[in-house]
């Protein structure tokens, strides 16, 4: 650190953040395997177009399914994320 003249938080600096979205829903039944949801999971991935990513699965411990959104753009990641929950809501109950 001495030879480069730069604090340790600026020469290990190795990641720019991305936003996060994390939302749950409670589901019964088999959401995942609807039409709707699938789509939607598919259009989100296309949105995202590889400036980001989508995390879409049931939780180990609960009768939730999470969906995580990370991306360049905050707005974009929370319309996607929003729309994935939509649609697992609408098929969840």
């Amino acid at each position: 650190m001495k030879k480069l003249d730069k604090p340790v938080s600026q020469a290990c600096h190795r990641f720019e953040a991305l936003p996060q979205v994390l939302k749950s829903v409670r589901y019964r039944g088999k959401p995942l395997e609807s039409t709707k949801v699938r789509s939607a999971i598919a259009e989100a991935e296309g949105r995202l177009n590889g400036h980001g990513r989508l995390l879409v699965r049931p939780s180990g411990t609960e009768p939730v399914i999470r969906v995580m959104g990370e991306g360049d753009d905050k707005t974009m990641v929370e319309e996607i994320v929003d729309g994935i929950v939509d649609a697992l809501s609408d098929h969840a109950a």
